[in-house]
């Protein structure tokens, strides 16, 4: 996911910038066109919080990788379930949207397959939360060569206590690409999560990750919150932003000319997550695949 830092001012409906920059007259589209009617959040206090089992770190590692592919402004974690035993409702309950991960160890085995410390709250603890509509996306780690049969299958356990209690599951991915015959992770035709194999495909773990997040964010997985509609909080004829040379931070002059070109050019708009904590907003585009900062409130 590409981020760029830009200031905005607010104070016309034109882009405009100094000799710095070669860029003119470009107008930022936030226009609503995606079939789905999805909401702009404006000041989201809660984002998504990144919870994981493991036994030998490798879900660790990929919880990180999610945890940077969101960014620090957007995601909360990964704290180890070990840790918040005894209190997972209270932890669960600071987040919009959860991703949890899970390895698999008891192979095989019909309930309690991870071998981590989702298999002591499962069916005690967890069955007390009310976690109804909160949005859930789940990944997962295994050998597809050793345990062909049963590659990541405390995926699916995981996948399915979160469902049972009420939660909107999303994330599903494609099963092509994988060396696996069977699995209890898959629901239809696709996995019910993001699926990792550290031992035989760990050179294809950095793009799988980049993807799914992609692919989860264009879900709506960071939708929530305080939320007004995009005409109620743009309208038909809201100005856009200005941009000068004096406003640019932490950003080469192609950067934000390219950036400025992507707004203009992109057909779908961008939608606004603003950070109370660090008064900052992401803008990310309506497809998932390149976002944004800017400084203060939409």
């Amino acid at each position: 996911m590409r981020i760029h830092t830009v200031k905005i001012a607010a104070t016309s409906g034109i882009i405009t910038t100094t000799s710095a920059f070669t860029a003119t007259n470009h107008r930022i589209r936030f226009r609503h066109q995606v079939q789905r009617q999805q909401s702009l959040i404006l000041h989201a206090e809660k984002t998504v919080g990144i919870f994981f089992g493991t036994s030998t770190g490798s879900t660790e590692e990929a919880a990180h990788l999610i945890a940077t592919e969101f960014g620090s402004d957007v995601a909360t974690g990964p704290f180890e379930i070990d840790e918040v035993q005894g209190s997972v409702a209270d932890e669960f309950a600071k987040y919009d949207s959860l991703i949890v991960g899970t390895p698999t160890w008891n192979t095989g085995a019909d309930m309690e397959r991870s071998g981590t410390g989702w298999d002591e709250i499962y069916y005690s603890e967890m069955q007390e939360l009310n976690i109804a509509g909160k949005k859930v996306a789940v990944f997962g780690l295994g050998d597809s060569v050793s345990y062909s049969e049963n590659y990541a299958d405390a995926t699916g356990e995981l996948h399915d206590v979160f469902e049972a209690l009420g939660c909107k599951m999303m994330g599903y991915t494609s099963t092509e690409g994988y060396l696996h015959d069977d699995s209890k992770a898959i629901r239809g035709e696709k996995f019910c999560g993001l699926l990792l194999d550290a031992v035989n495909q760990e050179e294809l773990t950095a793009e799988r990750v980049k993807k799914w997040v992609a692919d989860i964010i264009s879900e709506g997985i960071l939708e929530g919150g305080s939320t007004v509609s995009f005409a109620e909080a743009v309208g038909p004829s809201s100005p856009a932003h200005a941009v000068t040379s004096s406003d640019v931070m932490e950003a080469e002059p192609s950067h934000v000319e390219q950036l400025l070109k992507e707004i203009d050019e992109s057909p779908f708009g961008y939608v606004a997550h603003y950070n109370s904590r660090t008064d900052k907003t992401m803008w990310i585009s309506a497809d998932g695949r390149s976002s944004y900062k800017t400084n203060g409130a939409p």
